[in-house]
């Protein structure tokens, strides 16, 4: 039971579509004594997941299809393809295990909570959005610019521990291009595949990483107001802690029906502008050490 002989069938065939990448085929007739594993053919011919076209340096195997004409033929085609380019070099790895991770990048818009504005021209001034009463316009939200990195791995492992600790996580340092807080794990997904390489079954889990970039940060930004306020400066007991009021055209005081601002110290602000007070309201860790850094 063996391979008596292969050769090639010519014409080699080559396509080429304007704004595609081109593409190759090789056909082979193998005669058998019998019926023969599909490996062993493959083996024989040397020509195997990677290997280059014979004309065009470019070109590499991606695909091999092996057909039993009669008992003792077997038809053998080879399909060329240019392999996907993942910033470094083309992947060629049979293995999946073995593979790069590879990044994608797309941007979008999301709708977030706002408290605070662009006044005049240009981006350097920054107020509090409050009206000229320093009164809060409460449930306003706006759309910010996002940009999604999207890392596709395959592990031999659900990677289940590092999912639970990064997920809605911001990078406690600079990270890429962004300064600290300014990425968030949106989360990890993956699904069980298997592929066969050198005649044998891989099974892996091929997934997903999901960063969302923001340049204002993930932080909450607020606006530092209460309904009440600290008689004593960082008094917090109950006997200091009294309902904000206003008062009325006759001079009356009366419970203001909108926060007021405050100061750092918890008590009452009775000038100027309210504050606004940065919150980190997720974990942090390092993002370069979870998730590495695109190839370039």
């Amino acid at each position: 039971m063996s391979v008596v002989d292969f050769r090639e069938i010519l014409p080699r065939t080559f396509s080429h579509r304007f704004g595609e990448a081109p593409t190759a085929e090789r056909r082979f007739v193998v005669t058998v004594t019998q019926p023969v594993p599909h490996q062993t053919i493959i083996d024989q011919i040397g020509i195997v997941h990677g290997s280059t076209h014979p004309e065009y340096a470019y070109l590499f195997c991606t695909e091999g299809t092996l057909s039993e004409t009669d008992r003792h033929h077997v038809d053998a085609t080879f399909r060329y393809e240019v392999p996907r380019f993942d910033g470094q070099d083309a992947q060629l790895e049979p293995n999946p295990l073995a593979r790069r991770d590879v990044w994608s990048f797309s941007t979008g818009g999301a709708q977030i909570p706002v408290a605070r504005y662009y006044e005049g021209d240009g981006n350097n001034t920054i107020k509090p959005l409050v009206n000229a009463a320093n009164d809060l316009f409460e449930g306003v939200t706006s759309l910010e610019a996002e940009v999604r990195a999207t890392i596709s791995w395959n592990r031999a492992q659900f990677p289940a521990a590092l999912a639970a600790a990064v997920t809605n996580s911001i990078n406690s340092h600079p990270y890429l291009w962004g300064g600290v807080h300014t990425w968030f794990c949106q989360g990890i997904s993956a699904s069980a595949q298997s592929e066969v390489v050198n005649g044998l079954t891989v099974n892996y889990w091929s997934g997903t990483t999901e960063l969302v970039y923001r340049a204002s940060g993930h932080n909450l930004r607020l606006l530092h107001v209460g309904w009440h306020y600290l008689k004593t400066a960082g008094n917090y007991s109950p006997d200091s802690k009294t309902r904000a009021y206003v008062k009325t055209n006759d001079g009356e005081e009366v419970a203001s029906s909108n926060p007021q601002p405050l100061k750092s110290d918890g008590t009452l602000k009775t000038s100027g502008e309210p504050d606004i007070l940065v919150r980190r309201v997720f974990p942090e860790v390092n993002f370069a050490t979870f998730f590495g850094t695109p190839p370039f």
